[in-house]
């Protein structure tokens, strides 16, 4: 009765803290066990009693601070430095950026509301199809979940129990392999359309542009040389990469003052509290599927299908794109990793660090597929595209993904090198 109140609960789209929350509420109940009711509390709040779990509110107070301090357009600026001047310059630009914006925000959606803004009107006064500079954008926010920091990242560390500093570290190189590929479709897709011809900045343009973009890399810098550096650990960079974005926006560009802090604070916890409400949900699901013994279940009914760690990387792949597309991102990883991590580890050996970033990058991928599609949505909505045009558009980007999700499978280096 419990799997079925579960799917009942899930595809009728209630929100997946209370689906987690009363699936484990009326397994109690369905067991008979009520004495597990005075765990229950209990259980949620460990789930949340975590130092790591403050990255993510800091990490999204940073984000608001770069969005309100006027980051984005500086960067952008920055980007056209270095590949304005090409054919198709424009669509580099916008990736580049994608991929500046990456190193600071960590949030997929936020960061294609953002860029959509900025870049998506900019291409099509240029000339360049609204469809396909729309899908550029939102292709380029699947970055955000792999180049640290990545608000993912720390989920998956916390339910892991993973040093979150090495999972960012993890992330890089896939995040550079990411990108360059994306780099690659665009100039493939130049070649075919004609893309407009580019022009270069002026050398007194292009020194303004990247001296007035250099306190904004402060902000990366601070995250990731902390982290690299063993300077500071996730969490204290992620404050200390907020206080920057603040002295920034209000110090060097002027465009935010401490009055507008109230509202952003607001935002952060509004935001913060429903992903930290379902990390609390997930630990009492994750105890009950753990009672159930359902990850030894299902382990032992994948062994049977195949011993390879590669192929089992393969069927997860599969399971995930399928469970992306109907569920959050974030929701989705709460969900599987308590169940799939424990079988990769044990039953094939698979490094976690390789698992984490294989698992969230698939399941980011359900931001631009339909029928959920959240992204889709945010770059439609930001952009004035249809999102069926916008998802025409880009195919070209989620089948590159999916080579990099098989190549991550298969080479296990690829995330841990680094680390």
């Amino acid at each position: 009765m419990t799997p079925l109140l579960f799917l009942i609960l899930l595809f009728a789209s209630v929100p997946i803290a209370l689906v987690l929350s009363l699936t484990a509420l009326w397994y109690i109940y369905d067991s008979g066990n009520t004495v597990l009711y005075d765990s229950f509390s209990q259980q949620m709040f460990a789930g949340v009693e975590n130092y790591g779990l403050m990255a993510i509110p800091l990490f999204i107070l940073t984000g608001e601070l770069m969005n309100e301090g006027g980051m984005t357009q500086r960067l952008v600026h920055a980007a056209r430095v270095f590949v304005g001047g090409f054919r198709g310059g424009l669509a580099y630009i916008n990736l580049l950026a994608n991929m500046f914006m990456a190193a600071i925000i960590g949030s997929a959606a936020s960061q294609i509301a953002v860029m959509s803004r900025a870049m998506v009107p900019a291409m099509t006064k240029e000339g360049y199809d609204p469809g396909f500079a729309a899908a550029t954008t939102a292709a380029g926010g699947l970055l955000a979940p792999v180049i640290p920091p990545s608000m993912l990242f720390v989920i998956y560390g916390v339910l892991a129990q993973l040093p979150i500093g090495d999972l960012f570290i993890a992330g890089i190189i896939p995040g550079l392999i990411m990108a360059s590929t994306f780099f690659v479709v665009v100039a493939l897709i130049g070649l075919k359309q004609q893309f407009p011809r580019g022009t270069w900045m002026s050398r007194p343009e292009a020194i303004a542009a990247l001296r007035s973009s250099l306190p904004a890399f402060l902000i990366p810098l601070a995250i990731v040389g902390g982290i690299l550096f063993g300077i500071a650990t996730p969490t204290e960079s992620a404050a200390v990469a907020s206080l920057i974005a603040f002295g920034v926006g209000w110090l060097i560009y002027r465009e935010i003052s401490p009055r507008d802090l109230g509202k952003l604070f607001v935002r952060t916890a509004t935001n913060s509290s429903l992903v930290i409400f379902m990390i609390a949900a997930a630990n009492v699901f994750g105890w009950v599927v753990i009672y159930e013994e359902l990850p030894q279940k299902l382990a032992h009914f994948i062994s049977s299908v195949t011993s390879d760690p590669f192929t089992f990387l393969l069927i997860v792949n599969a399971c995930l794109l399928f469970v992306g597309m109907l569920i959050d991102g974030i929701a989705a990883l709460i969900l599987v990793t308590p169940i799939l991590l424990p079988i990769a580890m044990n039953n094939y050996d698979i490094d976690p660090f390789q698992f984490g970033v294989v698992i969230c990058l698939n399941l980011v991928l359900g931001l631009l597929t339909p029928p959920v599609g959240v992204g889709l949505y945010i770059a439609s909505a930001m952009s004035g595209v249809r999102p069926f045009t916008i998802f025409v558009a880009l195919w070209p980007f989620l089948l590159a993904v999916t080579l990099i999700l098989i190549l991550l499978s298969y080479f296990p280096l690829l995330s841990t090198a680094l680390i």
